[in-house]
C-alpha cells in the first residue's frame, strides 16, 4: 500500500459504502428528518448521508460542509443539485435557523466539544433537531493496535499525537445539551459488520478512516513495516470465520437533541 496523502480520499473512504452509511440511517429514523425544510450535513464525506438526508426529507434546502476537497467534489458528482461548501466544521458560522443540522460521523474529528455542541443547537429552529453520530470504538482492538503500534517503533516521534483519543460519555453530552433544549436522547449501538478479506479488510476500511492521521505521517517504506506490525497484532485479536469474514465490532454513540 502507498503512503496516502494527507487529505481524506472518497474512493478509500466509500470501499464500505453500505456498512458505513446504515448508521446515519438509524439515526434520521430517530429525528423528524421529514418536517425539515432547512438543513446542513456538517461532514458530509462523499455525499453518502447527504443523500440519505435528501431521500428521508426531499423537499429540504440542504447544503453539504466537507474540510476536503476530494470528498466535496465527489459529493458534488454525486449530487450535482445540492450545494457542497468546502468549510472546516469548528469555523462554519452559518446562521441559520436550520431545522435540522446532521454530524454523521464527523465530530470525533473536531476539538472543543463543549463549545461547539451548544453553538450548533443555537443555530438551531425552535423545534429543531441536532443529529449526531460519531464512533465510541477507541477501546476495541483494532484502535488500541494502532497506538501499540505507533509507540512502538523507529516512528514513535513522528507519530506522537496522531492518535484520537478525546472522548466522552453519554451522561456528558446529555448534562451538557439538557438546558438549550426541550429533550435529549443518547444511545449507544454496537454493530457487527461482516468484513470479506480476513484481517486485511478491516486495514482496508480503516485506512478511510482511523488509520489515516497514522500513515499520513509515514513514508512509504514506515507505512509498509507499520501495516506488517499492525496486520500481525490484527490477526492475534480477530477471528477469522471459515469463509473468509471477519466480524467488525464497532460501536457507535447517537444523539438527538431537540431545541
Amino acid at each position: 500500500m502507498t503512503n496516502p496523502s494527507a487529505d481524506w480520499q472518497a474512493r478509500q473512504y466509500t470501499l464500505f459504502e453500505a456498512e458505513r452509511t446504515r448508521p446515519v440511517r438509524d439515526l434520521l429514523n430517530a429525528t423528524q428528518v421529514s418536517a425539515a425544510r432547512t438543513a446542513v450535513d456538517l461532514g458530509c464525506g462523499p455525499g453518502n448521508s447527504t443523500e440519505t438526508l435528501l431521500a428521508c426529507a426531499p423537499d429540504a434546502r440542504v447544503t453539504g460542509v466537507d474540510n476536503s476537497r476530494d470528498m466535496i467534489d465527489a459529493a458534488k458528482k454525486r449530487l450535482p443539485h445540492v450545494d457542497f461548501q468546502l468549510a472546516d466544521i469548528a469555523a462554519w458560522d452559518a446562521e441559520g435557523p436550520f431545522d435540522l443540522i446532521l454530524a454523521n460521523a464527523s465530530l470525533q474529528w473536531v476539538p472543543d466539544h463543549e463549545t461547539l455542541m451548544p453553538k450548533l443547537v443555537g443555530r438551531l429552529a425552535q423545534g429543531g433537531q441536532l443529529a449526531v453520530q460519531m464512533p465510541d470504538n477507541l477501546d476495541e482492538p483494532a484502535h488500541r493496535l494502532m497506538r501499540e503500534v505507533a509507540a512502538d517503533g523507529p516512528w514513535r516521534d513522528k507519530l506522537k499525537g496522531a492518535e484520537r483519543t478525546a472522548r466522552y460519555r453519554a451522561d456528558w453530552y446529555y448534562s451538557l445539551l439538557k438546558p438549550q433544549c426541550a429533550r435529549v436522547d443518547v444511545w449507544r449501538t454496537t454493530y457487527h459488520h461482516p468484513l470479506q478479506g480476513g484481517v486485511d479488510a478491516i486495514i482496508e476500511w480503516f485506512s478511510g478512516s482511523g488509520l489515516r492521521p497514522f500513515l499520513a505521517k509515514l513514508d512509504a517504506q514506515e507505512t509498509t513495516a507499520y501495516l506488517d506490525r499492525y496486520r500481525a497484532g490484527l490477526k492475534a485479536a480477530y477471528t477469522v470465520l471459515d469463509d473468509g469474514t471477519v466480524l467488525l465490532p464497532f460501536p457507535r454513540i447517537f444523539i438527538v437533541a431537540t431545541r
